[in-house]
């Protein structure tokens, strides 16, 4: 079996069958989101949904959430570079769900109310942890969505046949402006919505390509994945690892900081924590998550028979010449297995998973704006940021000043999601993660378990993450003196791994240790005893 590089030139006719599919997405999700805004403004339904989902849906929406254009193009493509190297990608990110299982879902469902710093305000001071854990929100949300909105211009440009920088750029700013209608109108209801039907989608769609490739190979995997070897150019290396990570001793640092970061940052991500609390109960978060797991597992499962598809029926170089960071894969192996360019069935389905993957990060991106805004309106503006004297923030003014926030960030993501489109969106996401990972994570868990943590522990803990994370990434061949770097004219990198996450985990949880340590602050027996029974039984949640 040849790999045929595919002709990216689609007919008028085939182009314009590809806008309306697109066309209806976008109907069909304002269509919800105008449905479900007008049934609640109160600030539980802005942030939290009204909390009356079913784990079953919630199952759902979280892996809606969770199934990004990172998982949906980024996997796939990165096991159609790279192979072996690539399904990483996928095994993190499905192992990262047993850490949320394990040790968050109930207990942030029980201790907070719509943001990881409720949680930390029970049993800390206040404006302090709510100024540091809103900051890191806001920071990973925008990594995340940068990865998005990236991948949304490689699959528009794809779409045109063309690579247009212009055309690209016209897609990132179309997708952030519907972003923040979705959020603005419809709030924490219309995401969750949106998501569902989006997580329909794409399992339906990753279903049907995946029969497909097992079709075409009459079920033989071993033939497929001899194909694929064949295919890559690398041979047998593809089969093994090595071939993105093993060409020296940092490349082996980086496979394990990016591994270790897709497998705790994901109980770290705000957009994820905030999912809990759209149920009733902490019973309900958990079994959110396994029917979570379950789909999250199934997609990923068919992940790397895609990206193995890719590289057997396409070939790793012309997956690269479409797009080199491979974000393009899984709409060329589309058109591949519905008859090639000349064949309507084959643009047919191009343009339904293309459709599709849209959809996917139009879902996204309004989860991700969602959970940033939440941060700043509920936690810097409404009482970070609000001196002891002034009177409380209303409900209303939280969810209008939510809205405002929601238009901003949407707008500096834009700006930022320009400046990144080489890079490839998995790779993005990784970072968002170990940003989340370094910054959010060790407070939380500092937080639920050791009763001595004080406020400076708390804060330290963030930032200690957090700054290290985001510098190390500045500073490193992520963002110059690489061929894919953001901006690739210039040298100033000076950290020698991709992703930060080796170094600034164990930084954010040693800051929190050192704060606690060096704190003059005697830790509050009594609230933390107050935190261990809400969080364990749900005495007093909300």
């Amino acid at each position: 079996m040849t790999a045929t590089p595919p002709t990216l030139a689609p007919t008028g006719q085939h182009h314009g069958l590809a806008i309306a599919l697109f066309a209806v997405v976008v109907l069909v999700t304002l269509a919800i989101t105008l449905w479900v805004g007008r049934r609640g403004q109160a600030a539980e339904d802005f942030f939290a949904g009204g909390r009356d989902f079913s784990p079953l849906q919630n199952g759902f929406a979280l892996s809606g959430d969770y199934l990004s254009a990172a998982s949906f193009l980024g996997v796939a493509g990165l096991i159609a570079l790279y192979g072996y190297d690539g399904v990483l990608y996928s095994i993190g990110f499905l192992v990262a769900w047993l850490v949320v299982l394990m040790l968050v879902a109930e207990l942030v469902r029980n201790a907070g109310r719509y943001t990881l710093a409720d949680v930390l305000a029970l049993r800390m001071r206040d404006r302090p942890v709510r100024a540091a854990a809103g900051s890191a929100s806001i920071v990973v949300t925008l990594l995340y969505l940068i990865a998005q909105m990236v991948g949304a211009g490689s699959l528009v440009a794809l779409l045109l046949g063309t690579d247009s920088g212009q055309a690209k750029t016209w897609t990132i700013v179309g997708v952030g402006a519907l972003m923040i209608v979705y959020v603005t109108v419809g709030g924490m209801r219309a995401t969750t919505w949106i998501q569902i039907v989006k997580a329909f989608l794409l399992i339906a769609g990753s279903v049907l390509l995946t029969v497909l490739v097992l079709v075409r190979f009459h079920g033989d995997v071993a033939d497929l994945m001899r194909t694929a070897a064949q295919g890559s150019g690398a041979g047998q290396r593809y089969l093994e690892p090595g071939l993105k990570y093993g060409t020296g001793v940092t490349s082996r640092l980086d496979f394990f900081s990016l591994g270790l970061a897709l497998v705790l940052g994901t109980a770290g991500l705000p957009h994820i924590l905030s999912r809990f609390y759209t149920v009733p109960t902490a019973r309900a978060a958990r079994r959110s998550t396994m029917w979570a797991i379950g789909l999250v597992g199934a997609f990923y499962l068919m992940a790397i028979v895609l990206g193995l598809g890719a590289t057997a029926l396409i070939g790793s170089p012309a997956v690269r010449a479409a797009n080199p960071a491979g974000n393009t894969a899984v709409p060329l192996l589309a058109l591949d297995l519905g008859g090639g360019t000349g064949s309507t069935w084959g643009i047919i389905l191009f343009a339904l998973i293309s459709a599709i993957a849209f959809a996917t990060i139009l879902a996204v991106v309004a989860g991700l704006t969602l959970a940033s805004s939440a941060a700043f309106a509920h936690d810097l503006y409404a009482r970070a940021w609000r001196r002891a004297d002034e009177p409380p923030v209303t409900e209303h003014r939280e969810v209008l000043v939510a809205r405002i926030a929601a238009v901003a960030i949407g707008a500096l993501a834009i700006v930022l999601s320009l400046f990144a489109q080489q890079l490839n969106v998995a790779f993005l996401v990784g970072l968002a993660f170990a940003v989340a990972a370094s910054a959010n994570l060790p407070v939380l868990l500092f937080s639920l378990f050791w009763q001595r943590f004080t406020t400076r522990g708390a804060v330290w803990s963030v930032y200690g993450g957090l700054v290290p994370a985001v510098l190390l990434v500045i500073f490193s061949p992520v963002v110059s003196g690489s061929r894919t770097a953001v901006f690739p004219g210039v040298d100033f990198h000076w950290f020698p791994l991709e992703n930060p996450g080796l170094v600034s985990i164990p930084l954010g949880f040693l800051a929190g240790w050192l704060g606690t340590l060096v704190s003059r602050e005697k830790p509050d027996a009594d609230r933390y005893a107050e935190l261990e029974v809400r969080a364990l039984t749900g005495t007093g949640a909300a």
